[in-house]
């Protein structure tokens, strides 16, 4: 199968979005009737690089 082909056979499959991010994102697909999933990730220390680096240094 050439690539031209499995890229438009991708259209031709239903649409299942994976959200990391904000709750309005995926509410918004929903909106379109978009199956979500959403993921209920947060980084590491909460982003704290401070907290991170401790972390890290814990990992060692």
């Amino acid at each position: 199968m050439t690539d031209v082909k499995k890229i438009s056979g991708l259209f031709q499959e239903e649409l299942v979005v994976i959200n990391m991010g904000l709750d309005a994102f995926a509410d918004a697909l929903r909106k379109e009737e978009v199956k979500v999933l959403q993921m209920d990730w947060k980084p590491p220390a909460r982003g704290n690089r401070r907290l991170l680096s401790l972390l890290d240094r814990l990992e060692e």
